[in-house]
């Protein structure tokens, strides 16, 4: 039977047939890293074939598109190419790709400004923007908790965004805020809104006090939050080297340490 499966392998016919296999295999485990997806290509370098049957492949691309994470976080796009990997090839005849070391992968990722609001909706979000009880908040809203409501970002050249929200300081009243920062990457892993500005043209006078403290309050809340440690897919850990506007889109350049990919 061994015998057999080399023959299949290492036949000039039959090489495409295996390059074909393995990326079947390897679209369906990435697929499940995903809540959804609207299309997800996988190309694996495999040459020659028989490569395969130590478990050695030249690299693994992917382009995925349309992506969804833990129901909420939407990306536009998201591609990653390794080098040389590892695979256990009886895992693969079962329709699993299973790594026998963990690898390393250049990544990038694009978010839309649509999606990067509809994150702000998702659960793991509100749940920290909701009845707020420090004091600098707690002050303004006279001891009512605070809660911070539909934010909205705007993305901005050079890196900035504009964000909008709406503070319920209690009693039924809603104080707006309006700032811009710059993003920041700190530590690979967490985006900084770095020299948060107030805007107080967007705000009524009367209400300019207040706002530009609840305004300082949000961009310290955010700096603490946006950590891609708590957004980790199952068996991949993104870094972040460097991030950019560019139009109605926010880009990331990095790499992905890959562990495991999900069974099937």
């Amino acid at each position: 039977m061994f015998t057999g499966v080399t023959g299949f392998f290492g036949s000039p016919g039959n090489r495409d047939m295996g390059e074909r296999l393995l990326n079947t295999v390897a679209s369906q485990s990435i697929r499940h890293l995903f809540t959804r997806s609207e299309s997800i290509e996988v190309s694996i370098r495999c040459y020659p074939s028989s490569k395969i049957l130590q478990g050695a492949i030249d690299g693994l691309q992917m382009q995925g598109r349309g992506l969804l994470i833990r129901n909420d976080f939407p990306m536009e796009e998201m591609s990653f190419q390794t080098d040389a990997v590892a695979l256990d090839f009886s895992a693969l005849l079962g329709g699993k790709l299973r790594l026998k070391q963990p690898t390393q992968a250049v990544a990038q990722i694009t978010l839309s400004e649509a999606g990067i609001n509809q994150s702000f909706q998702a659960k793991l979000v509100t749940k920290r923007l909701e009845n707020l009880t420090q004091p600098t908040l707690t002050e303004v809203s006279g001891g009512n908790p605070v809660s911070f409501k539909e934010v909205s970002v705007e993305l901005l050249p050079n890196h900035q965004i504009r964000l909008l929200a709406k503070t319920d300081v209690g009693g039924g009243e809603l104080i707006p805020i309006a700032m811009k920062a710059t993003l920041v990457v700190e530590r690979r892993r967490r985006i900084i809104f770095s020299e948060a500005q107030f805007e107080e043209d967007r705000i009524p006078p009367e209400l300019c006090d207040r706002a530009q403290t609840l305004t300082q309050a949000l961009a310290d809340i955010l700096n603490d939050m946006v950590d891609l440690d708590r957004f980790d897919l199952d068996g991949v850990t993104l870094r972040i080297n460097r991030l950019e506007t560019q139009g109605k889109n926010l880009l990331f350049s990095g790499y992905a340490q890959i562990d495991h990919f999900p069974d099937t």
